[in-house]
């Protein structure tokens, strides 16, 4: 599955319920999935960051639905062959 076909189906599966939300409001639900993702890491559970891993994609994707983005569409504008900061590849940013 593609990420276009992802979020495709985030929209078919979803829509109904993000588009009465606003951006801002699907934004903290991804925070939020965000913030349980970094429970899970600290916790060491790894079937609780795959889940959640998923979840944080999820609403992802949903956010950019409300804001009209095809993400892959953006991720390839930004990151499709280079570092977006230096243009290396690998990345000779320094890590400080």
């Amino acid at each position: 599955m593609q990420i276009k076909e992802f979020q495709a189906l985030m929209k078919e599966v979803y829509w109904h319920k993000d588009s009465k939300r606003t951006p801002e409001a699907n934004f903290i639900h991804l925070v939020e999935e965000v913030g349980e993702l970094g429970s899970a890491i600290i916790k060491g559970n790894g079937k609780q960051v795959k889940e959640e891993l998923a979840d944080v994609l999820a609403w992802l994707v949903s956010l950019a639905n409300t804001l009209s983005i095809n993400i892959e569409e953006a991720a390839i504008e930004r990151y499709g062959s280079c570092c977006p900061k230096c243009g290396g590849r690998p990345c000779n940013c320094n890590l400080n």
